[in-house]
């Protein structure tokens, strides 16, 4: 798994006011690297003029220069609208250098208002920032985003671009050149456009997404690295933005040879949300340094921004697939646990297991449902964390007060416990559910000499979530923090934190709205999270398995984050791929199909153990390795 690092100095490059022909934004920057420093240029858009009988912002090329690729200096315009075909803005610059030249290509705007037969391609050449050495217009179609790649293949030229950007589908394809006049020569363009879907890239996952090139592509030891934009229902309100890689073969760059499944970096800091166009991220430009990879983006088309990964485990990962899934290993691939249809209270599905380990037995609660659909919790044990050995006959924990007792038709009962050892008491939390009300949180106790001796001595359960809303997941850290009892929970579609003088609940007090975590635009958890696991401390953290939902397919998948150790409330890091999604046939067929949803984990050895419902049906277990787990949220 790669995970980008945003630069602290973000935006590293902003528009400066007193310049007008910046002053509204300055993003999209690409970078080139020589022995002087890192030349960035930008597109540059200014505040309000009158063109062609219109007042616009019009967009220019900037450049500035810096030693560090974060702090820039030099700014000026480099290059402006001159000629017809790009009479109303120059954007979004790419720039290569191929021998003693520099090729900057750009979005040319030739028509006012913009549409998509006045939206193509331009190329200026310099030899060093002072002087435009020559200017042509290129493409005589809908296209944007051209750039050349930085070295012959089999003595040919070759760029890539994005075709009918304007109308979609837009394609990447790449296009050669047996000489430098063929870029700029239309009748060879109209030739190639005739044929476009022969030198297409199939990047696209569906039909309402959307591609654009990013970065000029950069060549690394495995193949040449495309980074590009990949844009989920660009075509409906749920449009996202992300940045994704594509890696293309050293000889033949129209051979895909790996490729990131989903987003490396989405709209996430305040710079990326908010600005001309909110929620963008939009990469536009990489150098490498050693083994990192320099990746600059715009940020909601206001700013210029930069992040960097290791580019070996990039390309592991575009190569060998996620090494994040590559920890969690299935232990069994069948259910350690089934229903049993001797038990009419157990008949139609066990799953979503709570758990305790003590005294090398792993102790199961676990819900289990009827077949009128009324969840209780049942018990099972292990000692070596798979086989089970124990299974009691009748249910350990029923539903006793009216807030959990079925009063309309549907699921109804105690759901999803969660259970946490404090000193010699055992707190569980539960979803509680009675068929007419949302679900809330419920929370009961056990001595815990009455839980190990299997006497179910549990407490009367509270209600401490709000009425009305829909709030569950909860979970007891396993310790305070700073004289408090921390409880996370999730609301609505985010997780929160909520803190408490004692857990006794004797004066009606409810869960805080405080949230930490929520669903990632374009990612696998886009649609909702929740917390699964109790927080296990480490020495870098209190980690935790969570569930997101992706609004694709509804699927349910397994993720981990780390918080801080003093302070909850501070999300230290979070995987940016799935550790662990629906693939066995009892995890994609079941009640609810392609669901994986923990309840519980405990460490045994070096491993954390899972236990997890599979299709809201049965229960598998997996392990993983807490070490490598770790050391990718670092």
């Amino acid at each position: 798994m790669t995970n980008l690092k945003r630069s602290k100095e973000n935006p590293v490059l902003i528009g400066e006011s007193h310049n007008p022909w910046e002053a509204r934004g300055a993003f999209n920057g690409c970078p080139v690297k020589d022995s002087k420093g890192i030349h960035l240029l930008y597109r540059a858009m200014s505040s309000p003029v009158l063109r062609g009988g219109s007042v616009m912002e019009v967009s220019t090329i900037g450049y500035a220069f810096g030693k560090d690729g974060l702090h820039f200096k030099d700014k000026k315009q480099l290059i402006q609208p001159q000629f017809d075909w790009e009479q109303f803005g120059c954007e979004d610059p790419r720039i290569t250098k191929l021998g003693s030249k520099y090729y900057i290509f750009y979005t040319a705007l030739s028509k006012f208002p913009f549409s998509p037969e006045g939206i193509s391609i331009g190329v200026a050449i310099t030899k060093d920032f002072n002087k435009i050495e020559n200017k042509f217009h290129v493409t005589p179609f809908n296209s944007k985003a051209m750039a050349l790649f930085p070295e012959k293949i089999g003595g040919k030229f070759y760029a890539i671009l994005t075709a009918n950007t304007d109308l979609p589908p837009a394609k990447i394809a790449l296009v050669s050149f047996d000489n430098e006049g063929q870029i700029w020569d239309q009748n060879r363009w109209n030739d190639w456009y005739a044929d476009l879907n022969a030198h297409t890239l199939p990047l696209q996952r569906g039909i309402e997404d959307h591609v654009e090139v990013g970065a000029p592509p950069v060549k690394t030891k495995k193949g040449w690295l495309l980074v590009y934009s990949y844009i989920k229902n660009y075509l409906n309100e749920r449009r996202s933005f992300g940045v994704e890689a594509v890696l293309l073969d050293l000889k033949d760059p129209g051979r895909i040879i790996g490729r990131t499944e989903f987003p490396i970096l989405v709209p996430q800091e305040e710079y990326e949300l908010y600005g001309i166009v909110p929620n963008i991220v939009f990469p536009s430009g990489v150098f490498l340094q050693k083994n990192t990879l320099h990746i600059y983006y715009g940020g909601a088309d206001t700013v210029c921004c930069q992040a960097t990964c290791d580019l070996d485990g990039l390309l592991d990962e575009m190569l060998n697939g996620d090494s994040c899934k590559r920890l969690c290993q299935r232990l069994k691939k069948k259910p350690i646990l089934s229903p049993l249809m001797k038990n009419d209270w157990e008949s139609k599905a066990v799953f979503n297991p709570g758990i305790l380990r003590e005294k090398g037995v792993t102790h199961i609660i676990y819900r289990a449902m009827s077949r009128d659909d009324i969840s209780v919790m049942g018990y099972a044990s292990t000692k070596d964390g798979v086989n089970i050995e124990t299974r009691l006959a009748d249910p350990v924990y029923v539903p006793r007060e009216d807030f959990e007792v079925k009063q309309a038709p549907g699921n109804t009962g105690c759901e999803d416990p969660r259970l946490t050892r404090i000193g010699n008491k055992i707190y569980m939390c539960y979803t509680a559910l009675n068929g007419q009300n949302l679900p809330r949180v419920a929370i009961t106790s056990i001595k815990a000499s009455d839980f190990f001796a299997k006497k179910w001595k549990w407490s009367a359960p509270k209600l401490i979530s709000p009425p009305g809303v829909d709030d569950k997941d909860a979970i007891v850290f396993p310790e305070k923090i700073k004289g408090k009892y921390v409880i996370l929970h999730r609301l609505q579609h985010s997780i929160d934190v909520s803190y408490f003088d004692n857990l006794s609940f004797e004066n009606g007090e409810m869960l805080q709205e405080i949230p930490i975590m929520f669903a990632r635009k374009g990612m696998w958890d886009d649609k909702k999270v929740g917390i699964n696991t109790v927080p296990l401390k480490t020495r870098k953290g209190w980690m935790f398995i969570y569930h997101g939902v992706s609004n694709d397919n509804n699927s349910y998948r397994l993720g981990a984050t780390l918080l801080d150790l003093k302070d909850p409330e501070k999300v230290l890091a979070r995987t940016r791929l799935p550790l662990c999604e629906p693939e066995l046939k009892f995890e994609k067929e079941g009640i609810v199909p392609n669901v994986v949803f923990p309840c519980g984990g405990v460490l045994i050895g070096n491993d954390y153990y899972i236990y997890y419902g599979g299709a809201d049906t049965v229960i598998g277990v997996a392990k993983i390795d807490l070490k490598g787990l770790l050391k990718r949220l670092s």
